[in-house]
């Protein structure tokens, strides 16, 4: 028995491994509009590449069998075809989009209905390639694959040419930062090979790239179900002399990173699990940070040091962009979900009223009477669209006046938040200067925005009162802060007596029930609110509201007494009871 054979040695599985990490990681997303391809380019690739498994292969293949035998308008010749691929003989005639069409849906219908992403190796580099849908109703499921992409695919029907869907993909991609474009004009079988169609096409989207500031295009003449000029050049092409598409791939530079950036951590969680550890978790969004490194806590903006960085391995010196570790302070600062942890002398925007670029993604066309929520890292905040700047025009690329945003539309909006965001410029941080856009009633994921800097002059913007807290101060004698009742049934009659007690002693007081703006403009005139709220958001957006406002705030035990509750709110105003 040739015993090596069934194990091999360690060391070659650890060259192997060692190999391996040494390869450069690109990740790319391939777009296109609805039946250009784009699964069958990817499981052409795959395929090619030895980036599948036996199984996966014979399932396929019987799948492919199967298909074509159910096919009832199928010629004959079709069918042979189908039971010689079932059989073996012909690997070539797999349906080799089923290897990427996961979804039932997906095989039903011959479309891609969500992002897949699937693993390629090749002698030099690893590849993330994210199969995005094509059709208009899932525009948003293209944008979400292409925003951590490093180069993108764009597929052209050659019998189609080029259509409003490809593009407002390739600006898509465009907005979101990816650098290297190909231009694969695929189904070139289906025209015989013809030069001139392949010309014709490559050129227009060409140029229409290049005016979207890409850093390089590349075309490839391809048939992605014959696996022409894909991983081996065509010869049913000669006069291509642009390579095949795998050579591109992997002939561009390495993945963008992030770790040069200036240091961002979204604070996710703050870990607790006895009362001699306290972390906050989170992953490292750009740059790098160490131990003893000053940071500052923001929006609060207390300064402090790392004491450690702690990881499931154990701890660390230093973490990187991407890697996600807990990390314990050298003081016992005010830092919850939301916050943002920066280097104190290159600290993030702190943005209320910023203009964004925005792909709305809703069926309701965008209202800017309404109130969204704008989600940005882990912090969200309400906010309104104040205007639409303007709307593009994806034939020209021409600006357009407009007042909404409709579905697929894409815009530059001026947006005022009732909470800053902490966050950059897309342009110079991309981990940072992304959000998305959520009703608030629904809840639906209605928009994605770019950050592209603060607002400029406007004269809708927000004026500031021209009267001080000091000034209020001194007029009313007290200072304003926002007192969160427990949420019991009995909160309202507990208000009202609170508010009896209260105004007995000379304060000026009032109840507000629920709405969180309205007990910070009440705070904000000087009065001591009564706050009402039952729901589990509420509570935590009055507390997050206040703080980042810089609001009193003081939060009420239903487990003691009235009398308590004034005495503790005189207290916490620095009065005695």
């Amino acid at each position: 028995m040739d015993t090596a054979r069934q194990s091999p040695p360690p060391l070659d599985i650890q060259q192997l491994l060692d190999e391996h990490s040494r390869r450069e990681l690109l990740r790319l997303v391939v777009v296109g509009s609805v039946d250009d391809g784009k699964s069958t380019l990817i499981g052409r690739l795959l395929y090619e590449c030895d980036g599948l498994f036996e199984d996966q292969i014979a399932a396929v293949r019987r799948a492919s069998a199967k298909r074509a035998a159910t096919r009832t308008e199928a010629p004959p010749e079709l069918l042979a075809q189908g039971l010689k691929a079932a059989a073996g003989a012909e690997p070539e005639e797999l349906d080799f989009s089923l290897f990427t069409d996961g979804l039932r849906a997906e095989r039903e219908q011959g479309i891609t209905i969500d992002v897949a992403y699937r693993y390629l190796s090749t002698p030099r580099r690893k590849v993330i390639i994210a199969d995005t849908p094509g059709h208009i109703q899932y525009t948003r499921n293209m944008a979400t694959g292409a925003s951590t992409a490093d180069a993108a695919v764009i597929l052209v029907d050659a019998r189609l040419g080029v259509l409003a869907q490809t593009r407002r993909h390739a600006y898509i991609a465009s907005l979101l930062g990816i650098p290297y474009l190909a231009v694969a004009v695929n189904k070139m079988d289906l025209v015989d090979f013809d030069r001139a169609t392949f010309e014709r096409i490559g050129t227009e989207l060409a140029d229409f790239a290049r005016t979207l500031g890409f850093e390089g295009v590349r075309l490839f003449p391809v048939s992605a179900s014959q696996g022409d000029n894909i991983t081996r050049a065509s010869t049913r092409t000669p006069w291509h002399e642009g390579g095949t598409l795998l050579a591109w791939l992997e002939s561009l530079p390495h993945q963008r990173r992030l770790d040069g950036a200036p240091f961002r951590f979204p604070v996710q969680y703050v870990l607790r699990p006895h009362q001699d550890y306290r972390g906050l978790a989170g992953q490292v969004a750009s740059g790098t940070v160490r131990v003893g490194d000053e940071i500052q806590v923001l929006p609060s903006g207390r300064r402090t040091r790392v004491e450690s960085i702690d990881t499931f391995d154990g701890p660390l010196t230093e973490a990187s962009a991407s890697m996600s570790v807990t990390l314990r302070l050298s003081d016992e600062v005010d830092a919850s979900r939301g916050d943002l942890l920066a280097h104190a002398s290159t600290p993030p925007l702190s943005l209320q009223h910023l203009d964004a670029m925005l792909v709305w993604f809703s069926e309701q066309p965008l209202d800017v009477t309404r109130r969204y929520l704008v989600k940005q890292a882990t912090r969200t905040a309400p906010a309104q669209v104040e205007r639409v700047v303007w709307r593009k025009e994806l034939e020209d690329l021409s600006e357009r006046p407009a007042d909404s945003l409709s579905l697929n539309d894409i815009g530059q909006v001026r947006l005022l938040c009732r909470r800053p965001l902490l966050c950059d410029a897309y342009q110079a941080n991309r981990a940072t200067g992304a959000f998305i856009i959520i009703d608030a009633l629904t809840h639906d994921t209605v928009g994605a925005g770019l950050v592209l800097g603060p607002a400029g002059t406007s004269a809708t913007r927000e004026v500031a009162s021209l009267v001080t807290a000091a000034e209020r101060h001194g007029r009313l004698g007290q200072r304003g802060a926002i007192i969160l009742l427990p949420a019991t049934r009995e909160a309202s009659n507990l208000a009202v007596e609170l508010e009896r007690r209260l105004f007995d002693q000379g304060r000026h007081v009032a109840t507000a029930s629920g709405d969180v703006e309205v007990a910070l403009a009440l705070a904000r005139a000087g009065l001591l609110v009564l706050a009402q709220a039952d729901a589990p958001q509420a509570r935590r957006a009055l507390r997050e509201e206040a703080r980042d406002a810089r609001t009193e705030f003081l939060e009420l035990d239903g487990a003691e007494s009235l009398e308590r509750w004034v005495e503790r709110i005189t207290r916490s105003r620095g009065e005695a009871p």
